[in-house]
Parts: C-alpha cells; sequence; structure tokens
C-alpha cells in the first residue's frame, strides 16, 4: 500500500466511524485516551493559557542560550504556580503552556493562578534574570507573561500515530483561552477573562479591598465580538 493509499484508508476511518463520547470527572492523561479509534472525553472546564510575551524580540536579539534561559525559568514559574492551584498541565507550545481546571472552585482557582502569574513575573521571574542575565535588562527585554482564561464544554481526543501522538481539547472553551493570552495592550493589562469566567468568580478572586479586580471591555476575540474582563491586578505568592 502506498503512503497516499494508507492516508486515504485513515481518513476513510476517522471520517466514518462515529465518536465514542463519555463525560470526564478527571483531567485525563494521553492514555486515558484511546488513539486508533474516535474515543473522546467530553469535561466541563476552565482553560488557561500564559503565553511570553516578546519572544519574537528575545528570539531577534538574543543568543539561544540566553532565550532558552528565559522561556524554561518563566514556563517553570508558571507551571509551579498552575499546579498549586489544582490546574493540570496538557501541552506546553513553544514559549506557552496551557492548563485545565475542573471541580467548584475552577473558575477562582484559574484566576488567582493568573494573578499570581503575573506578581511572579515581575517581582520573582524578573529580578533573578536581570542579575544572571544583565544584557537582558540593558538589550530593553522584560520577561512578562499574558493570560487568558476560558470556561465552557471542551471535547478531548488523541491525535497523531503511534509513539507520536498527544491530546488535543476541541471546543470553544480552548479556543478562545488561548486567543485571549494573545493580546496585547500597552500598560499593565496582563489577565483576560471571559464573561462566563468572571460570573463564577468567588468575592476573593473578584475584590481586593472592594474594589473589583476586573473591568469590562468588548473585544473581537477570534472574529467574535464579545466582552470580556481585564485585570491589572497581581497576587502575591
Amino acid at each position: 500500500m502506498s503512503l497516499g493509499d494508507d492516508i486515504r484508508s485513515d481518513l476513510d476511518k476517522l471520517v466514518g466511524t462515529p465518536w465514542s463520547t463519555r463525560n470526564g470527572y478527571v483531567v485525563p492523561g494521553t492514555d486515558d485516551v484511546k488513539l486508533f479509534s474516535n474515543d473522546a472525553v467530553k469535561l466541563d472546564a476552565v482553560y488557561l493559557y500564559a503565553d511570553l510575551l516578546g519572544s519574537t524580540k528575545l528570539a531577534r536579539d538574543f543568543r539561544p542560550e540566553t532565550v532558552g534561559k528565559v522561556i524554561r525559568g518563566s514556563l517553570r514559574t508558571a507551571s509551579k504556580i498552575i499546579k498549586s492551584h489544582g490546574g493540570e498541565i496538557r501541552s506546553y507550545d513553544g514559549d506557552r503552556v496551557m492548563a485545565i481546571f475542573i471541580g467548584k472552585s475552577k473558575n477562582s482557582s484559574a484566576a488567582k493562578c493568573a494573578l499570581q502569574i503575573k506578581y511572579a513575573m515581575q517581582h520573582i521571574v524578573q529580578p533573578a534574570l536581570f542579575a544572571k542575565l544583565p544584557h537582558l535588562q540593558t538589550g530593553g527585554y522584560e520577561p512578562r507573561m499574558c493570560v487568558g482564561i476560558a470556561s465552557g464544554d471542551a471535547f478531548i481526543a488523541r491525535a497523531g500515530v503511534r509513539d507520536s501522538s498527544d491530546l488535543v481539547s476541541i471546543g470553544r472553551a480552548p479556543n478562545v483561552a488561548a486567543k485571549l493570552s494573545d493580546i496585547r495592550e500597552p500598560g499593565t493589562y496582563r489577565t483576560y477573562i471571559t464573561a462566563d469566567v468572571y460570573k463564577m468568580l468567588s468575592k476573593e478572586s473578584k475584590l481586593s479591598k472592594g474594589k473589583d479586580m476586573w473591568e469590562a471591555q468588548t473585544a473581537v476575540v477570534g472574529g467574535e465580538k464579545m466582552t470580556i474582563y481585564r485585570s491589572s491586578y497581581w497576587w502575591k505568592v
């Protein structure tokens, strides 16, 4: 069988086979979802994407050894904060990390996590990098991350081939969260959440000294006009 025939056979099976979908109560791992059947897990979840800002300038203006330390330090910091709030990390894509939160407090946990990532990047990661790699500061690079959060049903399936496969999240929530993490605004706004997430925030995750930490605005996200909430606040770790 030629490679073309092999691909056609795979597509015939993938497209022609009905999905076998089940509700998930934990975030699945790769081995929990079958590869060669249309197996999928449906989750009511909150998706968080944390994306390193200025990576184009970073790659252009600095040596790979420096870039690698910035990316590794930033992703490790974000990942430790995510895990401390019960988030399950399911992918790293270059200079960003994606996590899934489930459970009753998933919206508030993800929001607090995002605000702590902002604090850690500014008050822990940046000073550490500038101390060890002073040419970052003189070169005008400031390590920061933008975080996008969205909630809703997601469809988790496994894609790829044997020995080279991974889970993929399909649905509006992961797509919107990724798009929100791509927002680049001047000033101190680093965290963006959907209205659905905002409505479910606990008082602790919504207010600081009685003042709302979140500001509503209308934005076009992935071609869709929607109300989102942004924050310039941080949460100390």
